[in-house]
């Protein structure tokens, strides 16, 4: 079932085909190393608190066709998701989620008591994203694009807002490179908007080498 949008843009197929291409080489060519990682990881979620390893989660994708995201598990079995939804409104309403204490997770709530130890870690290095080179796989996200939203936060959104969801959800993207927790929600609307009408595989290229130094000093992650 997809999430009705209303506005629209327009797409070079050249790009996206182009884009497509880089998505699915990009993939095959970290395949071996991700599973080792994936391997490593998987023990040390195993160890830190029972559950399943990897974490499944309804999102809404291109044009607002919904799919289930993986994600290494970084909370403990049947937390209540209450407190995203609240921490969710406030952040669409422009509220931000933690004290001046923390400029870099104005945006973010932390000290989560839902968050396990290793998830913590996970979350902070964006490590727990990586199950989601098999969504790139299957079609579902691509390499660089907007953050994938949950449905209750689509909910939420104007018209101008659903615009983001005419691009194919991305690993990481100019939010999570310049903004992540740093910028209110009106902003990560502007970024992601920008960045899906210049529709450049240069800026794509430039985007992935980026990924790498903000995982490893975790800028605004949680």
């Amino acid at each position: 079932m997809a999430v009705q949008i209303a506005p629209t843009l327009k797409f070079n197929q050249s790009y996206l085909q182009t884009k497509r291409v880089l998505d699915v080489l990009f993939t095959l060519l970290v395949l071996i190393p991700l599973c080792i990682i994936i391997a490593i990881i998987a023990v040390m979620i195993r160890l830190d608190s029972p559950g399943p390893i990897i974490f499944r989660q309804e999102r809404v994708g291109l044009n607002g066709v919904k799919f289930y995201i993986l994600k290494f598990r970084s909370m403990y079995v049947n937390s209540d998701e209450s407190t995203h939804r609240e921490a969710t409104t406030k952040y669409i309403s422009g509220h931000k989620l933690s004290g001046d204490s923390t400029p870099d997770l104005s945006y973010k709530h932390v000290d989560d008591p839902r968050i396990t130890k290793i998830g913590r870690f996970l979350r902070k290095t964006s490590i727990d994203e990586l199950p989601q080179f098999f969504n790139v796989l299957r079609g579902e996200m691509t390499l660089v694009g907007p953050r994938p939203p949950v449905p209750y936060e689509v909910e939420r959104y104007s018209s101008y807002d659903r615009l983001r969801l005419c691009g194919k959800p991305g690993l990481t993207g100019p939010w999570q490179i310049y903004g992540r927790s740093r910028v209110p929600f009106r902003n990560m609307v502007e970024m992601d908007i920008a960045y899906l009408q210049r529709q450049s595989l240069i800026e794509d290229l430039k985007l992935i080498v980026l990924t790498v130094p903000v995982m490893i000093h975790g800028r605004g992650g949680a």
